[in-house]
């Protein structure tokens, strides 16, 4: 009898050993996701997530919910999720701005790098610069010579401080060797409406936030910063094209987690994204909205976010905007 009990204690340990060993991605998801976007509602962003939302809760059989916080270059959003208890059911729609060029401008409460488990890399988009059409501004060339004429009296809009759309009109000021008003807003929506409005001149957003707009000929497409044209806008040259070289940039977003998420939990994550990928619901939405898809694996994902840090901070570097 003792040697029986012994047996059954033996197995009851292995078992209880097996089940806590066993991958945490085997029952995952058990219950609702929230993806967090750290910009507006509304916006290019809100675009990616909510979309990216929907296909993702195809494939694991779990709502995940979009909630937006945006403000501080992103900031919010990105450090509520760095703070989140590391179990992959708060996850991050992340960007430059909230991983990397925020922490490089000022301190914040988190890493924007190691303090996340990158999943992967799912996007990207290049800018376009628009202006209000009642200002009379129909080329890159007209925006020069008005900008030179009037220096830092023209207006523009960006996503915000530190976002690609900021960064993307220094570098566009630096090459076209002009000065113009930058007005930050907490995301693209509020930016766009405000240029369509004509509280702001111009604004330089992801395609996605303007096209609309573009369409209804209530904002004028001067170039698209990318290295070739936009099949959306084939007429609408690229910066190089219209005489502005080097000012190139673009949007990327990730699916990141708290860092100290199961790596399992991570990898199905950024296996999932891939399948994704094939929807043709979701390849269709993404391609009318200019966005290219991307889906890194964890290990890439980590290193595209490590060089883009790298690249920042020498951006920054020569900008002075770094962190004193």
């Amino acid at each position: 009898m003792p040697s029986m009990i012994s047996s059954l204690l033996a197995a009851a340990a292995a078992l209880s050993i097996a089940s806590v060993s066993a991958p945490a991605a085997a029952a995952y998801p058990e219950r609702p996701i929230t993806l967090v976007n750290p910009y507006a509602a509304g916006g290019p962003a809100d675009v990616v997530a909510r979309s990216l939302a929907r296909a993702l809760e195809k494939r694991l059989g779990q709502p995940v919910v979009v909630e937006n916080k945006p403000g501080g270059g992103a900031s919010i959003g990105t450090g509520f999720v760095a703070r989140a208890k590391p179990d992959g059911y708060t996850l991050l729609l992340g960007t430059s701005a909230g991983h990397v060029v925020t922490p490089l401008m000022q301190k914040t409460v988190y890493d924007g790098v190691d303090g996340f488990a990158f999943c992967s890399v799912v996007a990207v988009q290049p800018i376009m610069l628009v202006v209000n059409p009642s200002r009379g501004i129909k080329t890159v060339p007209d925006l020069i010579a008005r900008a030179k004429a009037e220096p830092g009296k023209l207006s523009y809009g960006s996503a915000g401080v530190g976002g690609a759309t900021h960064l993307g009109a220094e570098l566009f000021q630096q090459a076209a060797h002009v000065q113009l008003n930058h007005i930050p807003y907490a995301g693209a929506s509020p930016a766009i409406n405000d240029a369509v409005g004509g509280q702001i001149d111009l604004a330089m957003l992801n395609l996605s936030a303007s096209l609309p707009f573009i369409r209804q000929g209530r904002l004028v497409p001067l170039a698209y910063a990318a290295d070739k044209r936009s099949p959306l806008l084939p007429d609408v040259p690229t910066l190089d094209e219209a005489g502005v070289k080097g000012a190139q940039a673009a949007t990327w977003y990730s699916l990141a987690a708290p860092a100290g998420t199961p790596a399992d939990i991570v990898q199905k994550l950024s296996d999932t994204v891939r399948s994704v990928n094939d929807d043709p619901d979701y390849r269709r939405v993404m391609q009318d909205q200019a966005i290219e898809l991307m889906a890194l694996s964890p290990k890439d994902a980590d290193a595209y976010v490590q060089k883009d840090r790298a690249d920042m901070q020498r951006l920054l570097g020569t900008l002075g905007l770094l962190a004193k």
